[in-house]
């Protein structure tokens, strides 16, 4: 097979004191062509000599990390330990991919974001900001985890679900659908929040969840706030009507559910 990168002479010496070589493009593809130069890698296995895949800019791959099929990592990023970048996925900015973690689908990775230990981030779900997905917390879907938000244990995150904010979702919590968990929600399992879909008059879904301070928080759509200021918006936007009628159902649910009297 005909290589697609060369290591050159150039290199860098990374953090933990490891050489990295800078590598050029000895033959045209997707994202480089021949002749030039690319980002840094510790050695050859780090990124396939087969399909689209690239590492350019300032980044760097090392250890045991490989980045292969059409992935592009970037900017400032890293790859590092045994963590693997594949598919269509882009990592960029300053964000960081270790230990054992996968980044795969279109997924993509970027700004300041972490993602370690086991976790997987897929389809075509996007981790950015200052966010952290760790363990063996998946984000998949269209997710997207941003912000200072962290996910972490067995924690998942799928379909078109937003963590953002301060957020954690831990523990074996289970955030999907278009749930909207922000601000400094604090979910370590599914006791923890709850959620209702299709109801109001953009048939929005509304989540509801434990935050830092053992309080109970609410979004739905634009709104984000605690139980009293979601009961004086729905009286305000909607009083007379079947929405009304629907979204006080939901509250008495939510403050079954938490158990609030009143």
């Amino acid at each position: 097979m005909e290589k697609k990168f060369e290591l050159t002479d150039k290199f860098v010496i990374n953090a933990f004191g490891i050489k990295l070589f800078q590598i050029k493009c000895t033959k045209s593809f997707k994202y480089a062509n021949e002749g030039d130069l690319g980002g840094y890698v510790e050695k050859e296995d780090n990124l396939s000599q087969s399909g689209d895949a690239w590492v350019s800019g300032n980044a760097q791959v090392s250890g045991n990390a490989r980045v292969y099929g059409n992935a592009w990592v970037s900017g400032d990023a890293q790859v590092s330990g045994n963590a693997r970048v594949s598919g269509n996925a882009r990592v960029y900015g300053d964000a960081r991919v270790s230990g054992d973690a996968r980044v795969s689908g279109d997924a993509r990775v970027s700004g300041n974001a972490r993602v370690y230990g086991d976790a997987r981030v897929y389809g075509d779900a996007w981790v950015s900001g200052n966010s952290q997905v760790s363990g063996k917390a998946w984000v998949s879907g269209d997710a997207q985890v941003s912000g200072d938000a962290q996910v972490s244990g067995d924690a998942r995150v799928s379909g078109d679900a937003w963590v953002s904010g301060d957020a954690w979702v831990s523990g074996n919590a289970r955030v999907y659908g278009d749930a909207q968990v922000s601000g400094k929600a604090r979910v370590e399992n599914n006791h923890m929040h709850c959620g209702f879909d299709c109801f109001g008059s953009c048939n929005r879904h509304t989540h509801a969840y434990k935050t830092k301070g053992n309080k109970v928080e609410i979004t739905c759509g634009c709104f984000r706030g605690n139980i009293e200021e979601f009961e004086r918006k729905v009286e305000e936007t909607h009083s007379g009507t079947i929405y009304e009628k629907q979204y006080k159902a939901i509250i008495n649910l939510i403050k079954i559910k938490f158990g609030i009297d009143g």
